[in-house]
């Protein structure tokens, strides 16, 4: 085997590149940085050539899988007509293409869409868009924004703002303020109702009303809701808290905004995670899926009134992206929604998202499995330190369990996922839209080694 601390390419990684939410300790005194280097369909492949399932979709991203050549060729035919231009007071042809497809597969009146570079930028804009409109139709003084414990919306400073993960936050303070935090839908560890899903959807969504009548509801400007909630490990809404949040909403007169970077574009055998659902938002956020990462972009889809205030006189929505709505880019989605189309991703998921659950669910016979939640393709597997009591890890031995030993021997055992502990300690799962009984099997199975060894040693 070749010694890491000789390697060019690992010299290099180590000293050059900034790894991105990555403790960098792991790779003194020769740690070896893993290093993915190509990928065909549901793997991934490393400098070696040891191959991995790539039970993550890279980051939530790759929904069609690696190696897709009409992608690549996408990309490449537009970059040789038009490899930039911005869409400020000019368009180009593939951000209008697209712009116009998204707004006939959005639900309700969606029918503007404002591009951006990736899943953060997206929240950004809703943010500074519902200020800016309640300013423009006389009402400035709504301006705060509500969201949900645990919850994961991007880092920039709004989007972190609205994340309600204390420990990323804390290095970064002062952050934006008007911020404010209502509980999420875990039911598993519900503090009411957790044997009625109905009741306690209604219970989790009167916290959010809770939370306007207590600002006042003239502060108050929207509502950032994930149809599936990510960090803590994939919280499904309960039946009807979405409907009742709609209602709350318009009672108080509140945008609801559809945070979809990660359910969006198939993740739930859906178009978008309103539509699985069965809800109306005022504004969706997306990134992620739309290119399946062959290229980056992310925007959201507005509703028409919101854009209203915008048509008129000297008024701009004062904000923008050099990169958004890049050229590339558009090529890329555009060809990645005619391969949606072409292979039916969505009934695929449909079809099969049933078996991954069963699959998955096998695992709940092993000591240290609490809980298997999600939906479609995203799932979470939560830890427990006692089954019966549904008793928990502390930081320390989460720790020990999930970076000192589950993440890396998943990795080993090749596959990539995430061992995961904002919130309590999970195993997050969300592959590539293609996967079908065959890599659900293979994930139960490396699954059941890894965590059967964590157990043991408990």
């Amino acid at each position: 085997m070749t010694d890491p601390t000789q390697d060019p390419l690992q010299s290099a990684a180590r000293d050059h590149l900034w790894m991105h939410f990555t403790r960098h300790s792991s790779f003194e005194n020769g740690g070896e940085v893993p290093v993915i280097v190509r990928g065909d369909g549901a793997y991934i492949y490393d400098d070696k050539g040891k191959r991995y399932l790539d039970g993550l979709a890279g980051l939530f991203v790759s929904q069609v899988g690696h190696g897709r050549q009409e992608l690549a060729q996408a990309a490449a035919k537009q970059a040789a007509e038009l490899a930039f231009f911005p869409v400020w007071s000019y368009a180009h042809p593939k951000a209008v293409e697209l712009a116009e497809r998204l707004a006939a597969l959005a639900p309700g009146d969606l029918n503007r869409v404002f591009f951006t570079t990736g899943g953060g930028d997206a929240v950004e804009s809703a943010w500074k868009l519902a200020k800016q409109y309640f300013k423009l139709t006389g009402r400035p003084t709504k301006h705060k924004v509500i969201s949900r414990a645990i919850a994961y919306h991007g880092t920039p400073h709004g989007a972190l703002s609205l994340t309600g993960l204390p420990g990323l936050k804390a290095p970064f303070e002062p952050l934006v303020p008007s911020a404010f935090r209502v509980p999420n839908t875990n039911i598993y560890r519900a503090p009411e109702h957790g044997d009625d899903p109905e009741a306690f959807g209604r219970w989790a969504a009167d916290r959010i009303e809770e939370a306007i009548e207590f600002e006042g509801p003239d502060t108050v400007a929207a509502v950032f809701l994930e149809p599936v909630q990510n960090a803590g490990g994939c919280f499904p809404p309960p039946p009807g808290y979405f409907q009742r949040v709609r209602e709350i909403c318009d009672r108080h007169d509140v945008l609801l905004v559809s945070d979809e970077v990660i359910c969006a574009y198939g993740r739930l055998g859906t178009m978008f995670g309103a539509q699985k659902f069965g809800y109306r938002p005022d504004i969706i956020t997306f990134a992620k899926g739309i290119t399946s990462g062959y290229a980056p972009l992310g925007g959201m889809l507005v509703a028409d009134r919101l854009f209203e205030p915008f048509k008129e006189g000297t008024r701009m929505f004062a904000h923008g992206y050099t990169f958004g709505g890049h050229p590339v880019s558009a090529a890329v989605a555009m060809a990645n929604l005619d391969l949606f189309e072409r292979e039916d991703l969505l009934g695929h998921v449909r079809r099969n998202e049933g078996a991954f659950r069963a699959t998955l669910e096998k695992l709940l016979d092993l000591p240290i499995v609490g809980d298997v939640r999600g939906d479609g393709f995203f799932y979470g597997i939560e830890l427990v330190k006692d089954k019966n009591t549904k008793e928990t890890f502390d930081d320390d031995e989460a720790e020990r369990l999930l970076r000192g030993f589950v993440d890396k021997a998943l990795y080993d055992a090749g596959l990539y996922c995430r061992a995961d502990d904002r919130g309590d300690p999970v195993v997050q799962l969300a592959p590539p839209l293609i996967c079908d009984q065959s890599h659900f099997d293979e994930i139960e199975q490396i699954l059941r080694a890894v965590l059967s060894e964590a157990s043991n040693r408990l």
